[in-house]
């Protein structure tokens, strides 16, 4: 494997993948729908609610200003992992998905109106679908969706047509979570840019994988989960510049989003806390900042390096087998590969791999249109982190086998 990357040492940091499933030894690869945590983060939860469980600000005593420390400590953390500017552009949410919604009524009912354009891709999750549908059938405004080609590349040259004085909101994923696709994200946001229209950037799938950068970026709004970033499940970010959040009214109301409160008038806190209203997930946001800790310790050159290897030998393993089909074959990938059979259904692979002890995700991946464009109705989807090894790939190639040979 990767030169002084020792896998097999950093499987040691996740209990979870020494257990056996079915009577064989687990083989993860459903990293795109929850990452597993090493110890490190189950160990920093449990620290939380054993030493210092209390809630955060305001209090006085010495257990809420260790938990206030720790809460906002991980928000510094978050914020120098991905470059922001300031603490205050981070704004912890329960996942990604209230990230987007945040963003689609807050920025949103406040900007978009009748005959405007928001621009999203054909590869987006529900979750970057959805929220935008409900806006423009509230406002009148058009949903404009980016084509993708045959091997899952966005088409640029239909993104520039579309983008007009018109648009909006670009709000684009940053990484498919259906085929793996890393789209060019740096250019996307540059182009709407030119035409004055704010970017949001879903990095649900990027944030696990490679180095984020807002300050090279220069979206508007990046969005992701913690519990695809190794972290807890609860957990999630939006980012946002620091002027597009002092403009946006809050987008929950109640403790901790205030500064006053009269039976006549509410004064709003100030950034982050205006969009954090109620108690918010102590441990969860400990968890993550462990977590990025974790990550920082490996490194992405040695995480990326490792990961594109294992991708670059499943594709080539995938693509030996006779009645196998890659769906998603763009020139830049993350460790996504999503398949079809000749021989059965992805349900049916799933759960002949389940038996073998391989965890993989058969279905739509909330990515429904996705399925539409390539005209099947699901795929089946191995997705890679760092602790995968070449064994796994083997194992699913075994599995695979076992599938032809039960259909056949």
């Amino acid at each position: 494997m990767t030169k002084m990357f020792d896998v097999d040492r950093i499987r040691d940091d996740f209990p979870i993948l020494k257990q056996r499933v079915n009577g064989n030894p687990l083989v993860y690869l459903d990293n795109g729908a929850t990452s597993q945590k090493p110890q490190s983060v189950i160990d920093a939860i449990v620290e939380y609610y054993t030493t210092t469980n209390s809630n955060v600000h305001r209090g006085v005593h010495t257990m809420s200003q260790q938990a206030t420390d720790g809460y906002e400590g991980a928000r510094s953390k978050i914020r120098q992992f991905i470059n922001a500017g300031k603490d205050e552009e981070i704004i912890f949410t329960r996942n990604t998905t209230e990230g987007l919604n945040l963003v689609a009524h807050s920025y949103g009912r406040q900007n978009i109106r009748s005959g405007d354009d928001i621009i999203v891709s054909n590869m987006e999750h529900h979750s970057n679908i959805v929220p935008w549908q409900m806006l423009c059938e509230e406002n009148g405004a058009n949903l404009k969706v980016v084509p993708i080609d045959d091997s899952g590349e966005l088409v640029m040259d239909e993104y520039q047509k579309m983008l007009s004085s018109r648009t909006k909101l670009v709000s684009i994923t940053h990484v498919s979570n259906a085929l793996g696709t890393i789209l060019p994200a740096k250019q996307i946001v540059d182009m709407a840019h030119a035409h004055g229209a704010p970017v949001l950037l879903d990095g649900a799938q990027a944030v696990p994988h490679m180095p984020v950068d807002m300050k090279e970026l220069d979206c508007d709004f990046y969005v992701f989960s913690g519990h695809k970033l190794f972290g807890p499940t609860g957990i999630g970010i939006l980012y946002g510049k620091e002027d597009y959040l002092n403009s946006m009214p809050p987008f929950l109301g109640g403790g901790e989003m205030i500064k006053s409160v009269t039976f006549e008038k509410t004064i709003y806190n100030d950034l982050p806390y205006k969009f954090e209203g109620g108690t918010p997930d102590i441990a969860g946001a400990i968890g993550l900042g462990a977590a990025i800790d974790y990550v920082n310790g490996l490194g992405f050159s040695r995480i990326t390096a490792h990961e594109e290897e294992l991708l670059q030998y499943g594709t080539e393993a995938l693509e030996s087998i006779a009645g196998v089909h890659i769906v998603g074959t763009a020139a830049h990938k993350a460790g996504i590969l999503s398949f079809v059979m000749d021989a059965a259904h992805p349900h049916d692979i799933g759960t002949i791999l389940d038996e073998q002890g391989i965890a993989i995700r058969t279905g739509h991946h909330c990515a429904q249109p996705v399925m539409q464009r390539f005209q099947i109705p699901a795929t089946a989807r191995a997705s890679l982190a760092f602790y995968n090894t070449k064994e796994d790939i083997d194992a699913l190639v075994k599995g695979i086998d076992r599938v032809i040979e039960v259909f056949s």
